[in-house]
C-alpha cells in the first residue's frame, strides 16, 4: 500500500509529519490540497475510511469558520463537506491514507500508526 498525505506546505504539524514519513522509509505521495483540492468524493472517502464526520475535521479556530458563523449554524454533514470544499481553511490537516484506512494525523506521530 501506498501512503497519501494531505497536507498545506506551510502547516508545521504537516511539516512534521512528512518528517517522519521520510524517517521510515515508506514510499509515499504527498499532494498539497490547496493546488490540487479535494473533489467531493474523495474528501468523503477519507472520512468515510478515517471513521469521522465533517465535523471532526473542522477547524473551529479559523476566521472563515467565525466569519461564516458556522458555531450558531446547522449545518448537515453535506452542506459542511460542500463549505470545506469552497473554504480549503475549514479542514483540519494533515489528512494520511493508506490503502483502507484513513486519519487525521493530529498530533502527527499518529501518523505512526498507519506505518
Amino acid at each position: 500500500m501506498k501512503i497519501t498525505i494531505y497536507q498545506k506546505p506551510t502547516c508545521s504539524t504537516c511539516r512534521e509529519a512528512i518528517k517522519l514519513l521520510q524517517a521510515s522509509g515508506q514510499p509515499f505521495t504527498s499532494v498539497n490540497y490547496y493546488e490540487q483540492p479535494f473533489s467531493k468524493a474523495l474528501l468523503k472517502g477519507l472520512l468515510k475510511k478515517a471513521g469521522l464526520s465533517a465535523k471532526d475535521i473542522l477547524r473551529t479556530k479559523d476566521d472563515i469558520y467565525k466569519t461564516l458563523g458556522l458555531a450558531k449554524k446547522q449545518v448537515s454533514e453535506d452542506e459542511l463537506i460542500d463549505l470545506m470544499l469552497t473554504h480549503l481553511d475549514l479542514i483540519q490537516r494533515p489528512l494520511v491514507e493508506n490503502g483502507a484506512r484513513a486519519m487525521l494525523a493530529r498530533p502527527a506521530e499518529r501518523i505512526k500508526e498507519l506505518l
